[in-house]
């Protein structure tokens, strides 16, 4: 669509990448006029459920930059600013959302031009993939709220902070985990987290039952009652009634 302009919101760093844009603009760099820049203090600051709640409500696309990692004014924390943009891109996939309409990029206090070939270089990807898909699919609004909801889960959020610790000193039994081991655990986790959020999510709309809701999310019969159970058992989804022989479940709290 060449008439399409997208809405993108970019999260900057104050120490570096802000700085970054600064120069960009005082050295006179063109790039698109498409962004609408959010300054804080750090880019950990930025969560998974914020880069996933403004695509829920229609962005185009969405980039967190900050400084190069062992520049960090905070010292790691654009180390956790790399594992949380990576939740998100890991649950923009479960949802159907293409993962290109979410950028990670570092970019110093000196690199104005740098800074303004990235944002060219992102505005032009996003409008080859044209408008949010939000806006033809309300599905996906469905979807995206789950995975907010698992984003915020107590697990999602603690294994992604965790990730220095285990693959260097250790869990509470001084067993080192493994890059590769650590993001396998990390990819199964979220994906527990998304799919048991979207059992809520639905569940919270109408009472379904456990073949409607594997039919609809798209997950085998018996993987569904797994979760199901899980949920159960923490009081979160509630036998609503039983029609015939099939249960009907309903959420004991808001959906997302």
């Amino acid at each position: 669509m060449s008439d399409f302009e997208p809405k993108i919101v970019v999260f900057l760093c104050n120490w570096c990448s802000y700085a970054g844009a600064d120069l960009a603009g005082v050295s006179r760099y063109q790039y698109p006029t498409n962004i609408r820049a959010v300054r804080v203090m750090c880019s950990t600051r930025i969560s998974a459920h914020i880069v996933l709640e403004l695509f829920k409500e229609g962005a185009d696309g969405v980039m967190v930059s900050g400084c190069h990692i062992g520049d960090c004014h905070y010292i790691n924390g654009n180390l956790f600013t790399k594992r949380r943009v990576k939740l998100a891109d890991d649950l923009l996939k479960l949802t159907g959302v293409e993962p290109e309409r979410l950028r990670l990029e570092w970019v110093s206090a000196a690199e104005g031009e740098k800074y303004s070939q990235v944002i060219t270089s992102f505005v032009k990807k996003v409008k080859e993939l044209g408008p949010s898909p939000v806006l033809k699919d309300p599905k996906l609004v469905t979807r995206l709220g789950a995975a907010v909801m698992a984003a915020k889960y107590f697990r999602s959020k603690t294994l992604t902070c965790k990730e220095v610790k285990l693959t260097a000193k250790g869990n509470v039994y001084e067993e080192v985990i493994g890059p590769k081991e650590y993001d396998l655990m990390i990819e199964r986790a979220i994906e527990d987290e998304y799919q048991k959020s979207l059992i809520l999510t639905l569940s919270s709309q109408e009472a379904r039952s456990v073949i409607e809701l594997a039919k609809e999310i798209g997950q085998p019969t018996d993987r569904i009652l797994e979760y199901v159970v899980a949920l159960r058992a923490k009081n979160m989804l509630a036998l609503d009634r039983i029609e015939g022989t099939t249960p009907r479940y309903r959420a004991t709290i808001g959906g997302a």
